[in-house]
């Protein structure tokens, strides 16, 4: 007579295998919150200025440029598509406020209003032109990278352009609420509003299904060309709010700032558990991959790492966060 038995040793590694997918789903981004959890305790280790609040208030400030333009980009990415023209969205966006606002009797709202807008328009040519003319997207916003920044060099003949209102430094940038500081306030607001649009909402699920398979998409009635329009545009949104943080933090509009900025929203995102193969990710995956960056920024420098390093171990992270990405 005969006994089935379970074999133990394949059930075991079934079960590996299974923790090994929720701790790197984009879904549940437990392996990514392990990392920060890891970084916070190293550095905590190496530093006895790390893990302070006022160090830790630091991070959040410095890393509200990233989050909030790291929200529209998790929603490109998702739809399979990429921008790498964010951070000079943000230096276009940042001087056509400055400028309009050195011209139009200090309205501050106004000007405001202005720098969302440049952004928001970017974003329509970006999406219109990968949509409309089936030019990749790779390259749509490699060419607007260039042009955006360009004019916003012409413009300002390459000069910083002040700012003079202190309302606009106090929305923005100086002021708080409940001891909270309102970058960070404002990063809290583009987490909510990209969570609920992503998450909760129609255009959330047609984002996910244009990402996951466009033509099955589209033959179920999905107009992914719209829905790719519109996460460029919501892109564009937020890197013009971005622009006036960073323009009320300096009290002017710097043309030359943010060379580069792109590879952290971009690495951001990927570290957050977002595919860069489209089809999957998570604000709040996203929101550990901006703080992961940031924890990083600010530990390396603490530690007495040159930014040489700095820039040559944030590559190392995407490449490896990308590998990760394909192996899902």
């Amino acid at each position: 007579m005969s006994t089935a038995t379970t074999p133990a040793p394949a059930a075991a590694s079934e079960s590996r295998r299974n923790l090994a997918r929720d701790l790197f789903s984009s879904d549940r981004p437990y392996g990514v919150l392990l990392a920060l959890i890891a970084l916070v305790v190293f550095f905590s280790i190496k530093s006895d200025v790390f893990f302070t609040s006022a160090n830790l208030q630091n991070i959040g400030r410095q890393t509200t440029l990233v989050t909030i333009m790291a929200v529209g980009m998790t929603f490109v990415i998702i739809a399979a598509e990429i921008d790498l023209s964010v951070a000079s969205i943000l230096k276009l966006s940042c001087v056509s406020a400055a400028l309009f606002m050195n011209d139009f009797s200090n309205n501050w709202f106004l000007g405001a209003m202005v720098g969302v807008a440049v952004g928001a328009f970017i974003g329509l040519v970006n999406g219109l032109l990968t949509t409309k003319l089936g030019i990749p997207s790779f390259l749509v916003t490699l060419g607007m990278l260039g042009v955006a920044k360009g004019i916003a060099f012409v413009v300002t003949d390459t000069a910083p352009v002040l700012v003079d209102s202190r309302p606009f430094w106090a929305v923005f940038y100086e002021g708080s609420i409940a001891g909270i500081p309102v970058p960070i306030l404002w990063t809290i607001v583009a987490l909510l509003i990209g969570g609920v649009l992503l998450h909760f909402s129609t255009f959330g699920r047609k984002v996910y299904a244009t990402g996951g398979n466009a033509t099955a998409a589209r033959y179920s009635g999905i107009n992914t060309d719209r829905t790719k329009i519109l996460c460029f545009v919501f892109t564009g949104v937020l890197a013009g709010l971005a622009s006036l943080i960073f323009t009320a933090q300096g009290h002017a509009a710097r043309p030359d700032f943010a060379d580069g900025l792109e590879l952290d929203v971009i690495a951001a995102v990927i570290l957050g558990g977002t595919s860069l193969f489209g089809g999957r990710g998570s604000i709040i995956g996203t929101l550990i991959g901006s703080l992961i960056i940031g924890v990083l920024n600010n530990g390396l420098v603490l530690i007495g790492v040159s930014s040489s390093w700095q820039i040559a171990v944030k590559g190392f992270i995407i490449i490896l966060a990308v590998a990760l990405s394909k192996r899902r």
